[in-house]
């Protein structure tokens, strides 16, 4: 049975997260998007904890939730939050002044009563009411330690690993080693997360990676971010227990129908904002062999410019950039059919009228947002909108694009068209 999971979002609890997160929504837009398991997100917050136990019920003993008053299980709840922990641990890096760690971990709990001795232990000890992602003052190390010895099938793994400011691998204030971070827990982190910044192929470049499972969810602070980045699996129960021991075990996916992932649903990474380095104040955006010209200061500043992704990579990799390990899922990188109307018709916005009109029938003439994106023949879709969105899903398919990298908090631009095109367009339209 074939799965698209997306584990990693927030509520409107969270800073700077849309007001439209609450449960009924998140429900209603995975049913258009095409998601069958979504994360709850902030379980660790009071009051989003209240709205999971009063809105959610367990489907069967499968450790995974439906809302009560959907008329089917269609879709189900994972338990999910993100933890900010912020530490000190061993030594500074080399050419660091600090031994500060600033990470994000996403954790996964196999059920309610789980969460409740979490967020019990959590609330004597921590302020876990002030935001619906808490900022920890306790090391990756104890929160293994507490959730495992809560229960053994809690599922802890690093969140967005390579961003600069709060990742296990980030420039900023991680670790250059999974080991560094978790210490005897190592063996029990399955996966990590490749946030919007990196695709699959950067992370090959690490042989240390290998042995854990590749996911890639949204961190969604709204209802039209779900699923920007999601997982494909093929599962033979549709079970909490089964989506931990595909990411534990690993199970090589063979075509035919056999267990595992299949593959990602990707950002391209470009147009994540932290994919190369920079200066946004100062608007410089540099690919690392320019920032290694520049000996890693902004020209205009004169201080030490924000590492991006691509950089750290860079900095960590013992494989060549193009280097494919065996039996790993493929991936396949998707710009959001909001997006893709918005540019096709010259509207700036994704969620001006216009652009929602378009995509409500475009969805209400094919299905949901991930199979027109992935699947649907492009003669369907010309049948289906304009000619120019159809081009634009072809192009997306193909990576026909032009991206300017995001840098330090800024996102990147993606064009599916060029000026050249898009005044040949204008210009046919009146």
């Amino acid at each position: 049975m074939q799965q698209i999971a997306d584990f990693h979002i927030h509520s409107k609890y969270s800073r700077a997260c849309s007001t439209a997160l609450t449960i009924p929504n998140i429900e209603k837009a995975c049913c258009i998007k095409g998601i069958d398991i979504i994360g709850t997100g902030d379980f660790t917050y009071p009051d989003w904890f209240s709205d999971i136990k009063n809105e959610l019920e367990e489907v069967g003993k499968t450790g995974l939730y439906k809302l009560k008053t959907a008329k089917d299980d269609k879709i189900k709840f994972i338990l999910s939050t993100e933890l900010a922990l912020v530490y000190k641990s061993g030594e500074p890096r080399p050419g660091k002044t600090s031994n500060a760690r600033r990470i994000h971990l996403v954790v996964h709990a196999p059920n309610i009563k789980a969460v409740e001795e979490l967020n019990k232990y959590l609330d004597k000890k921590y302020n876990i009411r002030s935001d619906g992602r808490p900022i920890l003052g306790m090391s990756a190390v104890e929160l293994m330690k507490i959730c495992l010895s809560i229960h053994p099938k809690f599922m802890i793994y690093p969140a967005h690993i390579w961003t600069p400011w709060f990742s296990v691998f980030g420039s900023k204030s991680g670790f250059d080693k999974m080991e560094e971070c978790f210490g005897e827990y190592t063996k029990n982190v399955y996966a990590y997360e490749t946030g919007l910044s990196s695709d699959p192929e950067m992370n090959w470049r690490l042989s240390a990676l290998d042995n854990l499972t590749l996911l890639s969810n949204s961190d969604a602070h709204s209802l039209p971010n779900l699923a920007r980045e999601a997982n494909v699996f093929e599962m033979n129960e549709i079970t909490y227990n089964e989506i931990y021991s595909i990411i534990k075990d690993r199970p090589p996916f063979i075509k035919g129908g056999e267990r595992g992932i299949k593959y990602s649903i990707e950002f391209y990474p470009e147009e994540g904002m932290y994919h190369y380095d920079g200066h946004r104040d100062c608007g410089i955006s540099y690919a690392p062999i320019e920032t290694k010209k520049q000996k890693g200061i902004c020209p205009k500043c004169k201080k030490p410019l924000i590492i991006g992704v691509m950089n750290r990579v860079e900095e960590l990799a013992d494989r060549k950039e193009g280097y494919t390990p065996k039996n790993m899922p493929g991936f396949k990188k998707l710009v959001e059919l909001d997006k893709i109307i918005a540019e096709a018709i010259g509207i700036k916005s994704r969620s001006s009228q216009k652009v929602q009109i378009e995509y409500n029938k475009i969805i209400k003439a094919l299905g949901t947002e991930l199979y027109i994106l992935i699947e649907a023949p492009i003669e369907e879709i010309k049948k289906a909108t304009l000619p120019a969105i159809a081009e634009g899903i072809k192009r997306v398919r193909t990576g026909k694009l032009i991206i300017e990298p995001g840098f330090d908090g800024q996102y990147g631009k993606v064009k599916i068209f060029s000026e050249k095109e898009k005044k040949q367009q204008k210009a046919l339209d009146l």
